[in-house]
């Protein structure tokens, strides 16, 4: 998952979406959650919660479990109101 397409077309989602994503990316997958578990030490008990969306996951978390699933989060700065100003 790349959120930036392109140079000239940026795709943004909220957390909600892209924990979404996220979920659907691990239904997809084919691989149990016991095996993702193992694969990247994440508790398994922490990514039934996160299935059932009882919780979130912490960031370094959603690294961790992007990375398994072949996934990349990119990060930009924000533009228009509430952004860092240069100069």
């Amino acid at each position: 998952m790349n959120l930036l397409a392109s140079k000239h077309c940026a795709i943004l989602f909220s957390m909600a979406e892209l924990l979404n994503m996220m979920r659907k990316a691990m239904e997809t997958s084919g691989q149990s959650r016991y095996r993702i578990s193992k694969e990247t030490g994440i508790a398994e008990s922490v990514l039934s919660r996160f299935m059932s969306g009882e919780t979130a996951l912490t960031v370094e978390t959603v690294e961790r479990l992007a990375d398994y699933l072949g996934l990349e989060i990119v990060l930009r700065p924000k533009r228009g109101r509430g952004a860092p100003k240069g100069g």
